[in-house]
């Protein structure tokens, strides 16, 4: 089934940590291109959510954004340094003995002493946050393989309409094509009988096998015809196929080129036309598909 390279996405996991946000944004590309923006803290998550993405896209450029709310904020946290505040109320101690002082320590007095209290920020577990960051980037890229399969399908409808319109286009230009001579023999012939000089009968037949060579398309609506099979198969092949459709409409221009030079036909010429924009308007849809 045909797959757009556009489409969006949007997941949402709330985990022990706090809540993660993923939006997946997918355009056209000639290959595949993966953009994470993410918050610091979930940097060495990135090779993750990238494998996660291959995975389930083949081509385009897409580009994943992480939002992180209450994750990643500064935990404080308090310690004490009893080693320290032992080592404070020791000094006190003496100092009040060699002053002659007389009262005790307060403990107000000993937690104002510098580096009694000792604030400390709590580190966050990047790793920890893996499970809830893959199911936010898991429902995104659901979200975003399910729009672009939509917008294929509807491609692959388009495209099978135009390739019937193709074919029979096709189909009336090798009808013509025998009719092309057979007029070109009569108008030949009415000229010969107004001229002055005879003609044999063998010259005229020369005279019409050579047009009738010369504006054979017979070789060009047959590969056209193959081309065109293959391109109907392409739409319902499981695997990507945007640049093989590419390829076979290129083909397919090739061959209807030749056919507008080898036939001078007015009717072949209009035929011709008309093919030529129809293959322009798939050719413009084949660049969104992946």
């Amino acid at each position: 089934m045909l797959m757009s390279m556009t489409g969006y996405g949007r997941g949402e996991s709330v985990g022990g940590e706090g809540r993660l946000i993923v939006e997946l944004k997918a355009v056209n590309h000639r290959f595949l291109e993966v953009v994470w923006r993410l918050p610091r803290t979930l940097l060495p998550l990135e090779d993750g959510l990238r494998r996660m993405v291959r995975a389930g896209v083949s081509r385009g450029r897409v580009e994943g954004h992480v939002t992180a709310v209450g994750i990643g904020e500064k935990t404080l946290t308090v310690r004490v340094d009893k080693a320290l505040a032992w080592a404070y109320d020791k000094a006190l101690r003496e100092l009040k003995e060699t002053c002659g002082l007389a009262g005790e320590t307060e403990l107000s007095q000993l937690a104002a002493l510098p580096g009694v209290l000792v604030t400390e920020e709590a580190p966050t577990e990047t790793h920890a946050l893996w499970p809830t960051l893959e199911e936010a980037c898991r429902q995104a890229l659901d979200q975003l393989v399910a729009m672009r399969r939509a917008e294929g399908g509807s491609h692959a409808r388009d495209l099978a309409a135009r390739l019937d319109l193709l074919a029979g286009i096709n189909e009336r230009i090798r009808t013509r094509s025998p009719l092309t001579v057979e007029e070109f023999r009569a108008r030949l012939t009415g000229r010969l009988a107004q001229a002055p000089v005879v003609v044999d009968g063998m010259r005229l037949a020369a005279e019409v096998a050579l047009m009738a060579e010369r504006s054979d398309i017979q070789e060009e609506t047959v590969r056209l015809d193959s081309h065109l099979q293959q391109a109907r198969a392409c739409l319902g092949a499981p695997e990507p196929v945007g640049r093989k459709l590419d390829f076979l409409l290129q083909e397919m221009q090739r061959e209807v080129n030749t056919i507008a030079s080898k036939a001078a036909d007015g009717e072949i010429g209009r035929l011709v036309v008309e093919a030529k924009g129809e293959i322009e308007k798939m050719r413009e849809q084949v660049q969104n598909i992946e």
